[in-house]
C-alpha cells in the first residue's frame, strides 16, 4: 500500500464511519486518568518513553495522542513527534499545551487511516488508544502502523493491565461513563478488561508482519507490547 490508504479488508473510512469512543474533553479526561494511576502518570509517560527508545533525532509519531502527555516527553528525546488524534478538542488542547517545543506538533487523523506516508517515521507510540477503536477497525489500525514504519522501526503499544478485582471493577465503570457519552454506534467495543489487555493484540501484530513481539507489565498498572519492523 502506498499513502495512507486503509488497510484492504476494511471498508474506507468516511463521514459515516464510526471512529469508536471519541474523547472530547481533555482536562476531565486527564483528570481521571490521573486518579486511575494514582498521580503516578508522569512518571509512566517517562517509562514508556524509555521503552519506546527513540534514538536522537528519529522520527516518532503517536498515535490516539490525546492531550498530548507523552508526545511531549518523546519529544525531548526525539527529533520530530507528531501526535495524531481523532478528536478536534485533544489537538486543539495538546497544541496550545507544546507552543513552546518546536519538535512537537499535532494533527487530526485516526489510527485506521493514518495521514501519514509509507516508511516515514522510526517510532510508532500508542497507549490507552487501541480499546476505543471498534474491533472490526483494530487490524487496519496495526496494518497503518506498520506501514508508516521505517524498515528496523520500533512500535509500542500500550493499555491498562488491571491485576485485580478492584481494578478491573474500576475498568468497567470507566467504560461504562465513557460509552454513554460516545455516540451510541460506539458501544460495540466489547468487554472492557478484555479489549485492554494488550496481550490480545500479539497475533494481530505478527500478522501485520511484525516481529520481536514482546509483553512487559510496568507500574502502574499497564501492559506494554514492544514489536520491531523487520
Amino acid at each position: 500500500m502506498t499513502g495512507n490508504e486503509p488497510h484492504p479488508s476494511i471498508p474506507p473510512l468516511d463521514d459515516t464511519t464510526e471512529v469508536g469512543v471519541l474523547l472530547t474533553q481533555p482536562r476531565r479526561y486527564r483528570m481521571l486518568k490521573a486518579a486511575f494511576l494514582l498521580g503516578r502518570g508522569g512518571r509512566l509517560n517517562a517509562r514508556l518513553a524509555r521503552l519506546a527508545c527513540p534514538v536522537p533525532g528519529a522520527s516518532v509519531v503517536d498515535i490516539g495522542c490525546g492531550p498530548g502527555d507523552l508526545a511531549r516527553v518523546l519529544a525531548c528525546q526525539a527529533g520530530r513527534v507528531t501526535g495524531v488524534d481523532p478528536s478536534d478538542q485533544m489537538i486543539g488542547y495538546a497544541t496550545a499545551r507544546s507552543r513552546g517545543l518546536a519538535n512537537c506538533r499535532f494533527e487530526l487523523g485516526t489510527a485506521q487511516s493514518l495521514p501519514l506516508p509509507d516508511t516515514s517515521v522510526d517510532v510508532v507510540t500508542s497507549t490507552f488508544a487501541m480499546h476505543h477503536i471498534p474491533a472490526a477497525y483494530r487490524p487496519a489500525a496495526v496494518a497503518q502502523m506498520f506501514r508508516v514504519l521505517r524498515p528496523g522501526g520500533r512500535l509500542l503499544l500500550a493499555d491498562t493491565h488491571p491485576t485485580g478485582p478492584i481494578l478491573r471493577s474500576v475498568m468497567r465503570v470507566m467504560a461504562r461513563v465513557a460509552v454513554h457519552r460516545a455516540h451510541a454506534a460506539a458501544r460495540d467495543l466489547g468487554d472492557p478488561v478484555s479489549a485492554v489487555d494488550i496481550r490480545g493484540y500479539r497475533d494481530m501484530l505478527r500478522a501485520a508482519g511484525f516481529e520481536s513481539v514482546e509483553f512487559i507489565a510496568v507500574r502502574p498498572a499497564t501492559g506494554v507490547l514492544l514489536a520491531a519492523k523487520p
